[in-house]
């Protein structure tokens, strides 16, 4: 994902918040603050480039607290598209929270 892009949009206001990701946020404690920094600052940890209608990715970010931050990004109108937002957790994934425990073990 072109994060000069994303931070464009960013900077623009050019986000759309998902009803879900509002919702979801909202019962988290997450704030759009954190979901914005997220995505600037965080680290791409997973790449969805055949995600219709636009490739999306999970972004990792650790200020605080560990965040996870799922988003997509329309190219042509520069707009980022906020899907979901969530505190991951040692179920899911290893303790560095980027490498999902299911990817482990088929390694």
């Amino acid at each position: 994902m072109n994060r000069k892009l994303i931070q464009k949009a960013i900077e623009a206001n050019n986000i759309e918040w998902r009803k879900h990701s509002l919702e979801r946020m909202l019962q988290r404690g997450i704030s759009r603050r954190s979901v914005k920094e997220a995505l600037l600052k965080g680290e791409l940890i997973e790449y969805y480039e055949n995600d219709k209608p636009f490739e999306s990715g999970l972004f990792f970010y650790k200020a605080n607290k560990p965040l996870h931050v799922v988003a997509s990004l329309d190219t042509i109108e520069v707009k980022v598209y906020v899907i979901t937002a969530y505190i991951p957790d040692s179920k899911h994934f290893l303790k560095d929270f980027k490498t999902r425990i299911n990817n482990e073990k088929q390694q």
